[in-house]
């Protein structure tokens, strides 16, 4: 029968178990180490004790005196038991020089030898000794008495060493109450913090939460969304390498302890970082990139800081306006074929009336008319991806009654581009500036076209006076492209010309105000700059360059005719 696994047991505890032996151990030692220090104390004060007494007695004239009379028994043995009660000592022993007791505390001692050395006394010296007489081991003190330079008689004090031990074990009484008390208090205070300790470390133990660590640093490193962590002062306690990549930062340069506002973040994306209410998918862009920002206070009692999720937006948004460019080049191609079908049966009905002559000039003038743009462009335009682009917002904006036209200088070669220049970047630049140039034509424009009908003046000639027009300028030269979209719509005031790139800014409600803010992001991600201006019509003129460095294929000139 295999026994059940026992769970090794958590930090906490071991920490409690060790610091218990550690309290226990401490008081222990200073226990010891006050016993014998209590004790070499004790010893030398009982010492101290007995020798002034012993002296105090050898200097008495009353003494001297004494010991010169016939019988010093007399005089001595209540003057020495008289001192010995009043200093508390075990004996004080006067005796001749021959050791014969004249005084002790058991009178039938009186008369014996006394029981010690008195070597030292008698020649003159005062010293200390522990000795074993007729009262037991005793601490003592043997000093001379002398009458002038002549030694007539030893003094002996002494206390016993069970007296002395006694004290002691009095005060031995008292350490060992304090000692358990700064025991128990000791344990109870390591209870105490071990048990928070318990709650914050949730009862795992140091392997689990080794593990739990190098797991959490796995992850933070795997997971492709970014993670930032906030504290309560909005510093960065913890930023994965997704998030750093998300928000632009050197890898190189450490961002923990940094706060919100060191980062260089744009200002929206700063505001929500640092914004104490939850925020749930708002769009942010930064240099490089579009992103989700979800953000979560962290409360526990009080603000402990910010939880933050960022998710790279940046293709989805690319590919969302890709899906809306082909979405707007159907509906162009839906309403071409029901345009198409409405002239061809003109042409029939003009042919089956008789009238073919003027059936031939109907079909003639419309295929010159939607000729024209597209010769123009295959002609100018050799870099596929922007002539299809430019060919599908020219069919976009017919449908608007919004005429498209390319500028005569224009010129860019098949190759001409380098490969380090995304085509994704090049339509969302040239993709929005054009969407925007059309919408604002449109609205400026005296007689708005609905969608799907034939706009009146379609024979009218190009470039007429009547018509909403944008002008597209695409120009490769040796070191730079720009793109030029100009409009004759009502243009945007100086007031607004530092807000236009600004995400969110339109002119069209909630929800829109993300095109102009693509086209900066796409033309920086790229080391190039965008310029707004009154265009000579009256609208406004967006200007994006975009250096191209080293390139592969010759630049052709064009020749301009008059």
């Amino acid at each position: 029968m295999r026994l059940p696994r026992t769970r090794p047991r958590s930090l906490a505890g071991q920490l409690f178990a060790m610091q218990v032996v550690l309290i226990a151990a401490v008081v222990a030692g200073c226990a010891v180490f006050a016993y014998v220090s209590g004790s070499s104390q004790a010893e030398q004060t009982a010492a101290r004790q007995v020798r002034a007494a012993a002296l105090a007695v050898a200097d008495s004239p009353s003494v001297r005196e004494a010991i010169r009379t016939p019988d010093p028994s007399a005089v001595l043995q209540p003057y020495a038991e008289q001192v010995r009660r009043d200093t508390g000592i075990a004996f004080i022993t006067i005796m001749d020089t021959d050791r014969k007791r004249w005084t002790h505390p058991d009178t039938a001692q009186i008369g014996a030898t006394f029981l010690g050395h008195t070597e030292e006394a008698l020649a003159g010296a005062t010293f200390t000794e522990t000795y074993t007489g007729t009262l037991g081991p005793s601490i003592r003190v043997v000093t001379p008495v002398r009458d002038g330079e002549e030694i007539i008689g030893l003094v002996s004090a002494g206390i016993t060493v069970d007296r002395v031990s006694s004290q002691v074990r009095e005060q031995l009484g008292a350490l060992a109450l304090a000692a358990g008390g700064a025991l128990a208090l000791g344990g109870l205070g390591t209870y105490v913090i071990n048990a928070r300790l318990r709650r914050h470390t949730h009862g795992m133990n140091a392997a689990e939460l080794s593990r739990l660590h190098d797991y959490h640093q796995a992850t933070l490193h795997a997971v492709r969304e970014g993670l930032l962590m906030l504290d309560g002062q909005r510093r960065i306690a913890l930023i994965n390498d997704a998030g750093r990549e998300l928000l632009g930062l050197d890898p190189e340069t450490e961002a923990v302890g940094r706060t919100v506002a060191e980062l260089n973040l744009p200002a929206p994306l700063t505001g929500a970082l640092l914004a104490s209410e939850a925020r749930v998918d708002e769009l942010h862009l930064t240099a490089e990139r579009v992103v989700v920002v979800n953000t979560r206070p962290v409360v526990g009692g009080e603000r402990r800081g910010t939880v933050v999720t960022l998710r790279d937006h940046t293709e989805l948004q690319a590919l969302t306006g890709e899906l809306d460019s082909e979405r707007g080049f159907t509906q162009a191609l839906r309403s071409q074929a029901h345009e198409a079908a409405n002239r061809l049966h003109t042409v029939v009905s003009l042919i089956e009336l008789g009238r073919v002559e003027e059936a031939v000039e109907f079909a003639t003038a419309e295929l010159e008319l939607a000729q024209v743009l597209t010769d123009r462009v295959v002609g100018a335009v050799e870099e596929p991806v922007l002539a299809a682009l430019l060919l599908g917002k020219a069919a976009q904006a017919n449908e608007r009654g919004v005429e498209l036209e390319l500028a005569e200088d224009s010129l860019i070669d098949d190759g001409a581009l380098p490969p380090s220049l995304a085509q994704r970047d090049l339509v969302t630049i040239l993709g929005n500036l054009i969407d925007n140039a059309v919408e604002a034509a449109s609205e400026g424009s005296e007689g708005d076209t609905v969608e799907g009908a034939v706009p009146a003046q379609r024979t009218a000639p190009q470039g007429g006076a009547g018509r909403a027009r944008v002008t597209v300028t695409a120009l490769a030269d040796d070191r730079d492209l720009l793109l030029r979209v100009s409009d004759t719509g009502a243009g945007i005031g100086p007031e607004e010309a530092d807000e236009v790139f600004r995400r969110g800014w339109s002119t069209h409600g909630a929800g829109r105000g993300l095109g102009l803010a693509l086209v900066r992001q796409a033309a920086h991600r790229n080391g190039g700059s965008v310029e707004l201006d009154r265009a000579p019509e009256g609208g406004a003129r967006f200007t994006v360059r975009l250096p191209l460095g080293d390139r592969t294929a010759p630049v052709r000139t064009k020749e301009v005719t008059a």
